[in-house]
């Protein structure tokens, strides 16, 4: 028994809703070293990267500048921070969308084109659920009771029209808080369980870094990268805590601040003629970095017909 609540509690926890902001910032390290792996991953998408390394040098700078022609708003051929930023983030909002249309079907066990809390639990625990308000005395029945009312905290939330269960948009808002607006403190929930070791609702510079420190007294490149980047961009009012709206843009892949971020990593690695925009040249030359970035949503992109964007 006690194993199968144990598995239980962890698809509560992990199974649906988490967080991706380690997906976007944690790929840039492989290990505490910079990977520029995850450069080339930002624009395509990691199911297709073998299938476009597969490809031509011809077919690869065809399927490139064709991206960069979408990215391109204001057609002069020069890719700004302002319009990645804003291509960044409709490829994570159009990749999730995408992931809730092709898993609804199997949760909407009668076909009636909505998600009740009944198939969500029936699909995913096999079982129905019933907790009383009244605390557990069994500590691990009071986690499980715990987690199954936070997870239904966050599917009734997601209802917003007040029907008896979701619809493909607010199941998208259920299973991918993140990347909707008025999800976000779910998403920012998850992060202050993980990272507020002192539960004060607010992210300090250690609880962001964590416990990563080695015997050497010296930081790490990585933990120096990490210091700037939650100075330089997170901590907003500079008084060295991320509040909520901070940890918003932290944890949120598809907030401005999250995409900011990665328009400007892209730009400080291929912008070689330090103009702050990257020219179609730019691109061709650095064109593993280009293809393996959020831009082109890890390959994806690159095969997305003109209509699908």
């Amino acid at each position: 028994m006690a194993s199968f609540i144990l598995l239980v509690m962890l698809v509560l926890q992990f199974g649906f809703g988490q967080s991706s902001h380690k997906h976007l910032h944690e790929g840039h390290h492989n290990g505490q070293q910079h990977d520029p792996e995850h450069d080339l991953n930002i624009l395509l998408g990691d199911e297709d990267t073998d299938e476009i390394k597969k490809l031509s040098p011809a077919e690869q700078k065809k399927k490139m500048l064709e991206i960069v022609k979408r990215i391109d708003t204001n057609a002069d051929n020069q890719l700004n921070a302002e319009e990645i930023t804003l291509w960044i983030q409709h490829v994570y909002r159009q990749y999730a969308l995408d992931d809730a249309k092709e898993r609804f079907p199997e949760f909407d066990t009668d076909k009636d084109g909505v998600v009740t809390w009944e198939e969500y639990n029936m699909v995913t625990h096999d079982q129905l659920f019933s907790f009383e308000d009244a605390v557990l005395e069994d500590p691990e029945q009071e986690s499980l009771r715990n987690l199954h009312l936070k997870e239904r905290r966050r599917f009734d939330f997601a209802d917003v029209d007040g029907t008896s269960g979701l619809n493909v948009t607010e199941f998208l808002a259920f299973t991918h808080p993140s990347e909707v607006d008025h999800m976000a403190d779910f998403a920012i929930e998850d992060v202050l369980n993980e990272y507020d070791t002192d539960k004060d609702g607010l992210i300090n510079l250690n609880e962001f870094i964590g416990d990563v420190r080695g015997e050497e007294d010296s930081p790490t490149q990585w933990e120096i990268e990490e210091r700037v980047r939650f100075k330089d961009l997170y901590d907003q009012d500079k008084d060295g805590q991320l509040n909520r709206d901070e940890q918003l843009r932290w944890v949120a892949p598809n907030s401005y601040g999250s995409a900011r971020e990665e328009a400007l990593h892209l730009i400080k690695e291929m912008d070689h003629d330090g103009d702050g925009q990257i020219s179609e040249a730019e691109v061709l030359k650095n064109q593993e970095t280009f293809m393996n970035s959020e831009v082109t949503d890890y390959g994806r992109q690159l095969h997305a017909s003109h209509d699908e964007l």
